[in-house]
């Protein structure tokens, strides 16, 4: 199951001038937002949850919230991508891998997941 999405980081930006870290506590964790460096990190978070979401298919809400996905990086910076337990199951995920970029105003993200039959 694949997802993608795509955000104009100055959606992102204008957020968090306008709420603060209220805006980045809506959508990540505590240790996400350690991760996020400035308003483009946090779109290329955004876009990764909402294209997990989509790979499920379900999009994000009662089935699968914003707190149910979990970003992190590697000791070289590399995203990755983990689901709450419960979505795991309710799913049957065996597999994550997500990819974000950001090309000019933009931020992308492909998340791709593998399930039991």
């Amino acid at each position: 199951m694949i997802g993608i999405d795509l955000i104009k980081t100055d959606r992102m930006k204008r957020l968090i001038e306008r709420f603060g870290d209220h805006a980045l506590q809506k959508f990540l964790s505590t240790d996400e937002i350690i991760l996020v460096k400035n308003h483009r990190t946090a779109a290329g978070f955004w876009a990764a949850k909402e294209a997990c979401s989509k790979a499920l298919g379900c999009g994000i809400g009662q089935e699968c919230g914003f707190h149910d996905i979990v970003l992190s990086k590697s000791s070289k910076g590399a995203p990755s991508i983990a689901l709450s337990q419960r979505v795991q199951q309710a799913f049957n995920i065996t597999d994550t891998s997500v990819s974000i970029t950001h090309d000019g105003d933009y931020a992308i993200a492909v998340v791709a997941l593998q399930n039991r039959p």
